[in-house]
């Protein structure tokens, strides 16, 4: 949206999709590896010289903010890490916005087992006289304690949206009137675009809605529904579903999508699969998988600059399919993704097919699709 009215943006989000630098964009172009190369070995110095002893996502954060300021942006988009009290990217003290999204049980190791704690952990990036956007779509219990520490911190104002009193921009009802986007897309959009106001109000005021929403038309997230041609890597000539849902909420929202606009009664849907340790695999799955479904579980390959992140088994995804009561095909892929492709696109045979589970394994398939067909817009 802000590159769409003029205002020279620039991005970070985590993790990266195929390359590490990819986690990093300047006016919606991935940065050169040269310069990324460039920048962290400065911040590396840096910590070198300090004895910081700084994590990995510490080293990268810091790139992504060094690379802003060579670039001079206007507004920098950031993406919290895990949680926010504590992550890396919480170190901006005057940000021009914070913005919570809809809030889900995840990394319960680090930020506690119900969803009240874990939004008091997403809380932490509310600073004191900033305007905090937060989905109002979240369970009452959420919402309290959000309001309360925004009440806390001096957090304002705290904008609910969709809004309450449907008092939004005459120019965004007209934009989700005639789109076609599902319930969850169409929260994000407006949590988007009211955060874009407010930054932009800051930095170009001059700038109008209709700009904003124009980026919203144009916008494309790999890795989120995305539509995919594996026909290089399998000969099926129907299109696959990628999309990086790795926790219960995000499951909901992808298997009510593929329940509404992919699955009939008659085609099974053939899911791939694979999981992060540490995730919760029977609240991933149930939304996901239905009894007459083909399964073949995978296993992602290591991930650069994060170590710590492993694969669940691939055969311990199948136990948990056959204990929710799959009774299609189960194939074990191991850590073979081309084969698992080529495994699902035999099993459809024309039917539907799935690739979820994790951001991971997203970033694997993309990652395939581009050494084997190097002029892929995938």
């Amino acid at each position: 949206m802000l590159h769409a009215a003029n205002i020279k943006t620039g991005r970070f989000t985590s993790p990266h999709l195929i390359d590490r630098w990819d986690s990093i964009t300047i006016e919606e172009k991935t940065v050169d590896a040269s310069k990324f190369y460039k920048a962290e070995d400065m911040v590396k110095l840096r910590d070198s010289i300090g004895n910081i002893k700084a994590s990995e996502f510490e080293i990268l954060t810091a790139t992504a903010f060094e690379l802003f300021t060579q670039e001079k942006v206007q507004v920098g988009v950031i993406e919290v890490g895990v949680g926010g009290r504590h992550d890396a990217t919480n170190i901006l003290q005057h940000p021009l916005v914070t913005v919570i999204t809809k809030i889900g049980k995840d990394h319960q190791s680090l930020l506690g087992t119900t969803i009240e704690e874990i939004a008091s952990h997403k809380a932490g990036i509310m600073k004191p006289g900033v305007a905090c956007i937060v989905d109002a779509t979240n369970q009452e219990s959420v919402l309290k304690v959000l309001e309360a520490a925004a009440q806390d911190v001096g957090a304002k104002p705290l904008h609910r949206r969709p809004s309450e009193t449907n008092q939004e921009s005459a120019n965004l009802q007209k934009y989700l009137a005639e789109s076609d986007l599902e319930s969850h897309q169409r929260v994000n959009v407006s949590l988007a675009y009211r955060a874009a106001m407010i930054a932009a109000q800051q930095t170009a005021p001059a700038v109008s809605s209709l700009a904003l929403l124009e980026g919203a038309r144009k916008s494309f997230w790999p890795g989120r529904l995305q539509t995919l041609d594996v026909r290089a890597l399998t000969g099926r000539r129907e299109p696959v579903i990628l999309d990086g849902a790795h926790n219960a909420q995000s499951a909901e929202v992808l298997g009510f999508y593929v329940n509404k606009r992919v699955r009939t009664e008659s085609r099974p849907v053939t899911w791939i699969i694979a999981a992060s340790v540490g995730k919760e695999l029977p609240q991933l799955v149930s939304s996901l998988f239905q009894p007459q479904d083909n399964i073949v579980a995978a296993e992602f390959g290591p991930v650069d600059g994060m170590p710590w992140v492993t694969p669940v088994d691939a055969e311990s995804i199948l136990e948990v399919a056959r204990s929710v009561g799959v009774q299609g095909s189960l194939e074990n892929a191991g850590k073979d993704v081309l084969r698992a492709l080529q495994l699902a696109a035999e099993l459809a045979a024309g039917d539907p097919i799935v690739i979820g589970g994790s951001l991971y394994l997203v970033s694997d398939v993309l990652r395939l699709l581009r050494d084997h067909v190097p002029h892929s817009s995938a």
